[in-house]
């Protein structure tokens, strides 16, 4: 089973790849977690904001393989804990799909991504920063694979 984060945005700060390669790398080799960034489209004045959010939900959709479960990150989703989280976990790997989190550009995902998602998480009910979104991401994920396998990381 392999785990993908599939977001909108480039050209991170190097505060935010360091923070998401650190968590990421934490993964188990049975359990990698992949990001696959997604070039943004050129926003402007006079851009088209709604093509634009199409354009870059189609290629979050193609770089989604077949049979796999996807989660969407979007704020009107559920808001999941360490425990529901590691649950999830826990029921994805036994049925032994890929998992992808997606997450949109500055405006969201567009509506086709959404329909495509088996499930909606809400990180919060706060507007994060979408670059910020993938180091809470990389963490909690490691965070839950902790609780499940007894690592002292997770600490109650």
């Amino acid at each position: 089973m392999r785990l993908q984060l599939i977001a909108v945005g480039n050209k991170m700060p190097g505060w935010i790849l360091e923070g998401y390669h650190e968590y990421a790398k934490r993964m188990p080799p049975e359990l990698p977690l992949d990001l696959i960034e997604i070039v943004p489209g050129k926003r402007s004045k006079k851009a088209d904001v709604q093509r634009l959010m199409v354009q870059e939900g189609e290629k979050v959709l193609a770089a989604i393989k077949p049979g796999t479960h996807v989660v969407a990150l979007e704020v009107k989703g559920k808001p999941w804990d360490t425990h529901t989280l590691a649950k999830r976990m826990q029921q994805w790997q036994l049925n032994g799909q890929d998992v992808a989190f997606i997450v949109g550009g500055p405006e969201g995902l567009s509506a086709d991504c959404k329909a495509r998602a088996n499930e909606m998480w809400s990180l919060s009910p706060l507007t994060l920063p979408h670059p910020m979104v993938r180091v809470i991401i990389a963490e909690a994920l490691f965070r839950a694979w902790s609780l499940l396998n007894n690592h002292p990381y997770h600490r109650e």
